[in-house]
């Protein structure tokens, strides 16, 4: 799905079509305009796209091969930025990454998003009513509020990752999980490692700011960068750090809880084994073919035997509670 956003001065117009060309054919290019490709895989189209920006032709490649996450430093055409987001939806007990890419040029962005960003419908939206900012600050200004709301969203994310380990805790600190509760925490740990790369990716955009060469984002949207967002980052970078020593705790506790069941068990079975290794030498005993055994002759030898043998297991157990073994 294609969506085209084009900011007039005195309002946001938003055509919604899947056919390319027909949206090609909208583009004003005397506006600013910011154009959606929503999971859009089309090849061909895609080539169009980039050919109607006068933009390189390996972006095509770089779009659809996944390039590095972070800025393109390479080839100067446009502001590249690949993605990957974290995000607050769930499958496979696994938090879902958000994937694309980002193209600023001199008056349009292009969003390539793999998987669709909630965020920046819910930008859309709040762009209907106050567009004005974007034609004072410039299209660069999107790309700020893009990155404000990715922000923005990590902190739904963390709530919720937050909630999810305070239940996790319960149960590991009550000793009352499994293997799985190990498992549950480990595959939480393991999908939220995108969270890591998301926030170099940032802070080294917010580095490349600085250079002199640097002309895809105005000097006012650099401000507003480095007022709101650097510090917003450094908070959720700490608070990224935090939720993940947080998960390795649990699971070094959980592993000494599911380590201490694994041995309980072999003590109880050593018990066992031990209780019943005397009356498995009396059976070995009596076993034994010899001619002359005076007991086997005596009416009384069997049931002398065998409470011999109930009171080895009846006094080695009561031994082994008293000990607190069982």
């Amino acid at each position: 799905m294609l969506i085209l956003l084009t900011f007039y001065p005195d309002h946001l117009e938003i055509f919604t079509h899947r056919d390319v060309d027909i949206v090609l054919k909208r583009i004003d290019g005397s506006h600013n305009i910011w154009l959606r490709c929503i999971h859009f895989r089309d090849r061909t189209g895609t080539a169009k796209i980039i050919k109607h920006f006068q933009l390189n032709p390996s972006r095509v490649n770089m779009i659809f091969n996944h390039s590095p996450l972070g800025i393109d430093e390479d080839i100067e055409d446009c502001l590249f930025d690949s993605y990957e987001i974290l995000t607050a939806q769930i499958k496979n007990h696994e938090f879902e990454v958000a994937r694309g890419n980002i193209v600023v040029g001199e008056n349009f962005i292009l969003t390539f998003e793999i998987t669709e960003l909630k965020v920046l419908s819910i930008l859309v939206n709040n762009l209907q009513k106050r567009p004005l900012d974007v034609n004072e600050l410039g299209i660069d200004y999107i790309f700020y509020l893009i990155f404000k709301e990715i922000l923005n969203n990590y902190h739904t994310v963390f709530e919720y990752i937050s909630r999810k380990l305070d239940d996790l805790e319960d149960e590991v600190l009550d000793d009352s999980g499994d293997e799985s509760t190990y498992q549950r925490i480990a595959t939480m740990r393991q999908s939220t490692r995108s969270g890591r790369r998301n926030f170099q990716s940032i802070k080294s955009l917010m580095a490349i700011m600085d250079y002199e060469d640097f002309r895809w984002i105005a000097q006012p949207v650099k401000e507003l960068f480095k007022e709101e967002l650097v510090y917003q980052v450094d908070k959720l970078w700490q608070e990224y750090q935090a939720l993940r020593a947080w998960m390795s705790e649990l699971m070094e506790i959980q592993r000494d809880n599911i380590a201490s069941k694994t041995g309980e068990r072999i003590n109880r079975l050593t018990i066992l084994s031990t209780i019943f290794l005397p009356i498995t030498f009396m059976s070995g005993f009596y076993g034994m073919n010899f001619k002359y055994m005076p007991e086997l002759e005596q009416p009384w030898s069997y049931p002398v035997v065998i409470c011999v043998m109930a009171s080895i297991v009846i006094g080695s157990i009561l031994y082994a509670k008293r000990q607190r073994w069982l």
